[in-house]
């Protein structure tokens, strides 16, 4: 199984200005995109063969808002894109994974994605993505 880092999460409390920098350095910020369900709105910067998420909160109940309010901004989650998600998710639940959810769900760019708990991954949140 051939396993990429897909993106870093970052939660921020403004996509305004925390995309700033990234333009500064002359790095193509994507449209704003919302899922509404997650309660935020994010843009992603491409970085070589990965990406930046940059994370705002929609909403003060929010997993992004609950976030920066005990940790403040900063490193969200790291993404991993692996080929096959079911059979990735399998082999996890299999081998006694903490997951934070077994519901696999739709996210930024229609993307299926599922989360393993920070428990089950050295402290880090972990989100898998499928992907080629």
């Amino acid at each position: 199984m051939t396993v990429k880092i897909d993106h870093l999460g970052v939660a921020v409390k403004s996509l305004a200005a925390a995309k700033g920098i990234y333009e500064k350095l002359g790095l193509a910020v994507s449209a704003e995109e919302t899922v509404e369900h997650e309660r935020v709105k994010l843009v992603m910067v491409p970085v070589g063969e990965s990406r930046i998420e940059l994370l705002e909160a929609t909403s003060d109940d929010s997993t992004i808002a609950k976030f920066i309010a005990k940790r403040g901004e900063g490193l969200h989650h790291v993404c991993l894109r692996v080929p096959n998600l079911e059979a990735a998710v399998e082999k996890l639940k299999k081998d006694g994974v903490r997951l934070v959810s077994e519901e696999i769900k739709r996210g930024a760019g229609g993307h299926r994605y599922i989360f393993v708990h920070p428990a089950s991954a050295g402290g880090v949140l972990l989100e898998l993505v499928e992907g080629h």
